[in-house]
C-alpha cells in the first residue's frame, strides 16, 4: 500500500508540472529593470543636440588629406580646424595610409558645396559615403 501511495504522488507531481508547462499563449518574461532605464536613456540622449550623443547615420565626408605619415595627417587637421573650427574633422588609418575625413554631410550635394569651398585651400579631395555624427 505504501508503494501504491508514493507512485500516486509522483504521478500526480508529474501531471501538475506537464499541466502548467503547457499553458498556451502566456509568456514570462524576467529582466533587470535597468534595462528599461537604459532603454529610456538611450532614447533621451538621441534625441539631445552635441557631440556624442546623436544616434550615426549615412552620409558624406570631404577627404582632405592622404598619406604615409601621422604627424602630416595631424598637421592636416590642425591646419583645417584654425579655418574651419566649427566642422568636425577626423583622422583615420588603414595600412599604410593616414586620412583626414572633414564635415559630417547629409547629402552628397551639401559634400560638394563644401568640397568646391575647400579648392582654394587643398589640391587633392575627395568626396566619400560613411557613417556620419549628424548635429
Amino acid at each position: 500500500m505504501g508503494r501504491k501511495l508514493i507512485i500516486g504522488l509522483l504521478l500526480s507531481f508529474v501531471l501538475t508540472q506537464v499541466a502548467n508547462a503547457q499553458e498556451r499563449g502566456k509568456v514570462t518574461v524576467i529582466k533587470d529593470p535597468q534595462i528599461d532605464s537604459l532603454i529610456s536613456k538611450r532614447l533621451e540622449l538621441s534625441r539631445l543636440e552635441g557631440v556624442g550623443n546623436s544616434v550615426s547615420s549615412d552620409g558624406f565626408r570631404v577627404q582632405i588629406f592622404s598619406g604615409l605619415g601621422r604627424e602630416d595627417a595631424y598637421d592636416a587637421q590642425s591646419q583645417f580646424k584654425a579655418v574651419y573650427p566649427t566642422v568636425r574633422s577626423y583622422v583615420s588609418y588603414t595600412q599604410p595610409n593616414y586620412r583626414v575625413r572633414v564635415g559630417d554631410f547629409r547629402t552628397r550635394l551639401e559634400a560638394q558645396k563644401f568640397l568646391n569651398e575647400l579648392r582654394k585651400l587643398y589640391s587633392s579631395l575627395f568626396i566619400f559615403a560613411e557613417r556620419i555624427n549628424p548635429r
